[in-house]
């Protein structure tokens, strides 16, 4: 399989508009790698640029050592002599043909034997458990059951890589759950290189081992799933990613030895960095702090009144008040509480992070004290 590589890759539209802004993303060889970010931010674009469906504006690709693509060099390689496998958002299955037929035809364009379209049919059926269904044509399969001819088909050609443009989408909850936990063993049984579009954050951390995180058009960083939650380059991926969204709160710091003392309206703390640490010079800063690290505790706390409480069984989102500061914790458990109720909000652990006010770049992270 190969490693693909995007020097300085852009694709500008007539009117001007960048879709993909100067983006360099080497994506290794077997690695699940998931595109996210919100819509128009470019992701699907990238896709497409990399199967060749869509041509780039400037900047080079390569598959390993093969230039696919380069402007300068006027080198683009065809989509079908890329050798990848697209699964698109609608599976495209031919409503016509059988699951054996939807399969093999590919093949047969390619012109491979009938004895050995007839055995990889077979294999590939038999991988992705729809052996039951080969004679069946596509109306009569579920969602799910689609998805996985549509799949079993982009595989069949044996393609070194395997690009998806948010094949799950169309599906319901419980059923998207089932098709990631498949998608992941079928990357682990394959060794293939996949490259997944997504807006779902939850999908692309789950599924990746790293995680292409855009905006606009322009990276904001590259990195595996929980680095990107647990070190977030800038407040945008800090935001972006975590369901319950992280607590972004905007504060006046000055340095106090090693410690940094941060002021608003509502709360004073210091914060013990990580590692040395140098302020913005007009002192502005944003403190993230996710909300599984905000604890009901009596120790290192700060008074707080409750707005809301959304139990689920397993958490509780509780939403709690200090002065004007609102701020969003996760509860682990079956608990509930009143809308009203005083209680103690406090801080344990050293994964707060530090974020410049003015640029909006993580500065660290470290611990908290009231």
């Amino acid at each position: 399989m190969p490693t693909i590589r995007l020097v300085n890759v852009t694709k500008q539209f007539s009117k001007g508009s960048k879709a993909v802004d100067q983006l360099n993303l080497t994506i290794e060889d077997g690695h699940f790698v998931s595109l996210l970010g919100p819509s128009g931010c470019g992701k699907t674009t990238t896709l497409r640029m990399i199967a060749g469906l869509e041509t780039p504006t400037d900047g080079e690709i390569y598959f390993d050592d093969t230039c696919v693509f380069s402007n300068e060099k006027g080198i683009n390689v065809s989509p079908d002599k890329r050798n990848v496998g697209f699964l698109f958002q609608n599976y495209a299955l031919w409503p016509h043909m059988t699951v054996r037929r939807n399969i093999a035809f590919g093949l047969e364009n390619m012109k491979w034997d009938k004895k050995k379209i007839e055995n990889r049919v077979a294999e590939i059926c038999k991988a992705m458990r729809i052996e039951e269904y080969i004679d069946r044509y596509p109306a009569e399969l579920s969602g799910g059951q689609q998805q996985r001819v549509a799949i079993a088909r982009t595989l069949a050609p044996n393609p070194r890589v395997l690009l998806m443009d948010e094949p799950l989408s169309n599906l319901d909850a419980k059923l998207r759950n089932d098709m990631r936990a498949e998608l992941k063993r079928l990357h682990k049984q394959t060794g293939a290189t996949f490259v997944y579009v997504t807006h779902d954050q939850l999908e692309a951390m789950t599924l990746s081992t790293r995680i292409c995180l855009m905006k606009l058009g322009i990276l904001q960083q590259y990195s595996s799933p929980l680095e990107l939650y647990g070190k977030p380059a800038n407040l945008f991926t800090a935001d972006f990613v975590g369901n319950p969204s992280i607590n972004l709160i905007p504060m006046d710091a000055q340095m106090a030895g090693d410690a940094v003392k941060l002021s608003s309206a509502d709360l004073q703390l210091t914060f013990r960095p990580n590692e040395p640490v140098a302020l913005p010079e007009s002192g502005k800063v944003v403190l993230g702090v996710r909300p599984e690290f905000l604890k009901q505790q009596d120790e290192n706390a700060v008074d707080a009144q409750v707005e809301s409480s959304l139990p689920s069984g397993m958490e509780t989102i509780l939403v709690t008040k200090v002065g004007a500061q609102r701020l969003t914790s996760v509860i682990f458990g079956d608990v509930d509480f009143k809308s009203g109720e005083n209680l103690k909000m406090g801080f344990s652990g050293n994964k707060y992070q530090l974020f410049n006010g003015d640029t909006g770049m993580r500065l660290t992270s470290g611990s908290l004290e009231v």
